[in-house]
């Protein structure tokens, strides 16, 4: 399975951002989809997760704010991300698993990445 991402950029406070992910290869064998990130200094942390059923997870530090979304005709997963802060900058991660568990998502497949910049 090859995930990759497009969308990042660089965005003043307050603005969005849509991150794609579109998987590709063997990709009968994947159940949970989601969205890590990780900034300079920190470990890498769960932002979102979705199931094959629509299911969705997200962190505290990101509801109401971030929406994760498929498109399983279209193998892609969707991050839209609103009132974005200058704490949301980080490199975000597409991931994918074979297991359903969201919340806890363990994933056999990573993206290569997409920076995400917020300006204050």
């Amino acid at each position: 399975v090859q995930l990759v991402e497009s969308g990042g950029g660089l965005v003043q406070a307050g603005g969005s951002l849509r991150l794609s992910c579109a998987a590709s290869g063997s990709i009968f064998s994947i159940n949970a989809m989601g969205w890590y990130r990780q900034a300079p200094g920190k470990e890498r942390e769960l932002v979102a997760a979705i199931s094959s059923g629509g299911s969705t997870y997200y962190a505290d530090s990101v509801k109401g704010r971030f929406t994760v979304s498929r498109d399983n005709a279209k193998n892609t997963v969707y991050l839209q991300m609103n009132s974005l802060k200058p704490e949301d900058t980080a490199m975000y991660y597409c991931a994918a698993s074979s297991l359903t568990t969201i919340a806890t998502m363990v994933p056999d497949y990573w993206g290569q990445g997409t920076q995400v910049t917020v300006s204050s």
